[in-house]
C-alpha cells in the first residue's frame, strides 16, 4: 500500500496556501489507496533537468517517472528556498533518494527573474509553472457546460426579437420569459446540444445535455416577458436559447492527479471538438461523474476492446479467439458534473474513439 501526498499544485493566490497544503498533506498520510502503485523511473531519465518557460509539471515529471501521475507522491520540498511548493523557469530539478532508497523530485531554486522597487526589495516577476497545459483548457474557463433535463426546463429562454427578429446580435434587444422580477440581472445565453446518452443502456438513459455558450444578457427591464440586451456575443442568439442566471463557472486551476482509490469502470461518450480521432490534450466527456465518486485530478486510462479473431488451428471450439484490450493512453478529469466529466488526454499511445473505455492506472 502506497500513501497519497497530494502536495503540489499551481494555486493562483498564495494567501492561506499553507494551512491548505499542510490539511490535504495530512489528510493523504493517513489515507491509503487501493490500488499500490510502484515507483518506477524512465530507463532514459536524467539526473538533472533545468524547467524551461512552457514547461508543466507532467512534462517534467515524464522525464523522469514511468507514471508521470504519480508526482505528487515523489516531490520532495526544500525548505531552504522561498516558496518551494512553486516551480519557475530556471529552476533544478533534481533526482535524488531518501534513506529507504525511494527516488524522489527536489527543487533547486534557479535565477530568479528580479524587479527592483524603491525600498531595493526584489520580487519575482515570473510566473510559476503550471501542472497542465492550461491553454489546452482554456475554453473551460467559465463557457462549455452541461446541464439537466429539469435545468433546461426551468431556465428562461428567448421569446422573441425586436421588429419580428428571429436572430439577435450583440448590442440587440430581446425579449424573454421566465425570469423573476427583481432577482437576477446578468445571463449566460445558452444553446442545448444533443444529449449525452449511456452506451449500452436504454434509449431514455441520458446523462445530461451540452449547452453550448453563445452570449451574455442583461437585464434592462422586468416583466413578462423581459427586456434584455444582449451585452457579447459569440454567434447569434437564436428564439428559444435558454438564459440562466451568470455565475462563474471557472475551472479551479490546481490539479493534483491521483488514481481513484474505487474501481472506475466507464467509456468516452463525446469529444468537445467533434473530431473522430482522440489524440493528445484533446478533452473529451466520459460517462462517469459526482455521483460515481469522479473528482478532478483522477487520472484514468484509456483501453480500447481487443478484437474477436479467427483461429484457423482451432478444430475444437468455436474457432474465435478474443484479444486482450490495448492501453491507447491516459487522461486527467479536469471538470465533473452529476453523471459526466470532461477529461483532458495527457498521452496518447495510439488513436481513441468514442466509446474506447477508461479505467484506472496500471
Amino acid at each position: 500500500m502506497v500513501n497519497k501526498i497530494y502536495s503540489f499544485g499551481r494555486i493562483a493566490s498564495l494567501s492561506g496556501l499553507l494551512g491548505a497544503l499542510l490539511g490535504v498533506l495530512l489528510s493523504a498520510i493517513i489515507s491509503t489507496s487501493v490500488f499500490a502503485d510502484e515507483i518506477a523511473l524512465r530507463p532514459d531519465h536524467p539526473d538533472r533537468y533545468v524547467v524551461v518557460k512552457g514547461d508543466t509539471l507532467w512534462d517534467i515529471s515524464a522525464r523522469f517517472l514511468a507514471s508521470p501521475w504519480l508526482w505528487p507522491e515523489v516531490w520532495s520540498f526544500n525548505p531552504q528556498i522561498e516558496n518551494p511548493h512553486l516551480i519557475y523557469p530556471g529552476d533544478v530539478v533534481a533526482l535524488v533518494y531518501d534513506e529507504s532508497g525511494k527516488p524522489m523530485l527536489k527543487v533547486e531554486r534557479g535565477q530568479a527573474t528580479v524587479k527592483f522597487s524603491p525600498k531595493v526589495r526584489s520580487t519575482r516577476v515570473d510566473k510559476p509553472i503550471s501542472s497542465i497545459p492550461l491553454d489546452a483548457i482554456s475554453q473551460f474557463l467559465g463557457k462549455p457546460r452541461i446541464v439537466t433535463k429539469r435545468e433546461i426546463n426551468n431556465a428562461a429562454y428567448v421569446l422573441a426579437g425586436t421588429e419580428n427578429r428571429i436572430i439577435a446580435g450583440e448590442g440587440d434587444i430581446v425579449y424573454v420569459r421566465g425570469i423573476v422580477s427583481g432577482g437576477d440581472s446578468e445571463f449566460s445565453v445558452l444553446r442545448i446540444g444533443d444529449p449525452y446518452r449511456n452506451p449500452g443502456a436504454r434509449r431514455g438513459d441520458i446523462l445530461g445535455y451540452e449547452a453550448l455558450h453563445v452570449a451574455d444578457a442583461k437585464v434592462i427591464a422586468f416583466g413578462d416577458p423581459a427586456t434584455v440586451r444582449i451585452t457579447q456575443a459569440n454567434r447569434e442568439v437564436l428564439l428559444g436559447d435558454r438564459l440562466v442566471p451568470k455565475r462563474d463557472y471557472g475551472l479551479d486551476e490546481t490539479f493534483i492527479p491521483h488514481a481513484p482509490q474505487s474501481s472506475v469502470e466507464g467509456q468516452i461518450i463525446s469529444v468537445v471538438d467533434g473530431v473522430s480521432v482522440i489524440g493528445q490534450y484533446q478533452t473529451v466527456v466520459i460517462n462517469r461523474g459526482e455521483q460515481d465518486g469522479i473528482e478532478t485530478g483522477h487520472v484514468l486510462a484509456v483501453y480500447q476492446t481487443g478484437k474477436t479473431v479467427r483461429d484457423v488451428r482451432d478444430l475444437k471450439s468455436s474457432g474465435t479467439v478474443t484479444l486482450p484490450d490495448t492501453r491507447a493512453g491516459i487522461l486527467m478529469v479536469i471538470r465533473t458534473f452529476d453523471r459526466v466529466s470532461y477529461a483532458l488526454v495527457m498521452e496518447a499511445d495510439r488513436d481513441m474513439r468514442i466509446n474506447d473505455y477508461v479505467r484506472n492506472p496500471s
